[in-house]
């Protein structure tokens, strides 16, 4: 079913009068685990870019918005779960930017229920919501479930599922340009791949990207494989020194365990500095862990990439 909650004018043309605040600021922060091991961290502050489009989020959608505008496409169709951050990002550009956006969520057993504050958000913001039975969503880029959806909402353009394409990589790397030098493994949390893709890409030769994953693995290397395609499209071929960490997911996307809970907490209350659950929670809880382990040599530095803020909360574990 489709919720519709208000129509909205043609897209303004350029993204840019949104108003970014690039580059984002890099942060020093003195944590125990990380001094106790003679290594630096940093916090690559993503979440300071936008208020409505923060991080990655706006990086992967800057460049697709941009298209969409030169091409004259006044619809997007982009794809997400119940607590989507990247459905989230596509309603506030349709609103800020005057597209009308459609979100396909995983689950068709949630279209009777009342929307979670996540979706409530997208909702509020002017996206039309629908909700497809998860044997169909597995299949959305198949030809025949697009055309049941162009038969439904007509002509837009799609924007895949963490809106992570071509152009997203390429728009992720200037999160690896503002960088380059700054550390010696520049660490995210990853959902769909497009970032990590981009990012390895703006490193400079001597830096790694760590891509610590948040969704459960399935297929093996079926992540890396993606942002190994990725980069292809984007570039024609492997850029960079990256590699993934898979043991920090905490049971799969929107998951949360009580170890995950206790070290965010804690983290909060040393730093002061709130933590979106999803990602950027994982991503440090990992971060400290493999300090612990010695993965990184005393006397280097360590960038995590701050992706989004607390906002709309997750589901409680």
């Amino acid at each position: 079913m489709g919720r519709v909650t208000r129509t909205v004018p043609g897209p303004q043309p350029d993204p840019h009068t949104l108003r970014p605040r690039l580059p984002s600021p890099v942060q020093e922060l003195t944590d125990e685990p990380f001094a106790r091991r003679g290594v630096r961290l940093l916090l690559k502050r993503d979440d300071l870019i936008h208020p409505d489009l923060p991080g990655n989020k706006w990086r992967k959608l800057e460049p697709n918005l941009r298209a969409a505008a030169a091409a004259g496409d006044r619809a997007l169709l982009t794809f997400g779960g119940a607590y989507s951050n990247h459905l989230r990002a596509t309603a506030a550009a349709g609103r800020l930017l005057g597209f009308t956006t459609i979100g396909v969520v995983r689950g068709d057993e949630l279209a009777g229920r009342p929307l979670n504050p996540s979706l409530a958000r997208c909702a509020a913001d002017g996206m039309r919501l629908h909700f497809l039975d998860r044997a169909r969503y597995r299949r959305a880029g198949d030809g025949d479930v697009l055309a049941d959806l162009h038969d439904r909402f007509g002509a837009f353009r799609v924007i895949p599922e963490g809106g992570s394409n071509a152009l997203a990589a390429r728009g992720c790397t200037r999160l690896g340009r503002e960088l380059r030098g700054v550390a010696d493994t520049v660490a995210v949390a990853c959902g769909t791949g497009g970032t990590l893709a981009g990012l390895a890409a703006g490193l400079g030769p001597r830096q790694r990207a760590l891509g610590l994953p948040v969704l459960k693995g399935g297929r093996p290397h079926f992540l890396q494989q993606s942002i190994g395609a990725l980069q292809t499209a984007a570039f024609g071929g492997p850029r960079g020194d990256w590699r993934l960490d898979e043991r920090f997911h905490c049971g799969g996307y929107a998951r949360r365990t009580p170890e995950l809970d206790a070290f965010a907490d804690a983290f909060e209350d040393r730093h002061g500095l709130p933590l979106e659950r999803l990602y950027v929670a994982k991503l440090l809880y990992g971060l400290t862990t493999l300090a612990g382990e010695g993965a990184f040599a005393p006397g280097s530095t360590v960038a995590a990439v701050i992706t989004g803020t607390p906002g709309t909360p997750g589901p409680t574990p």
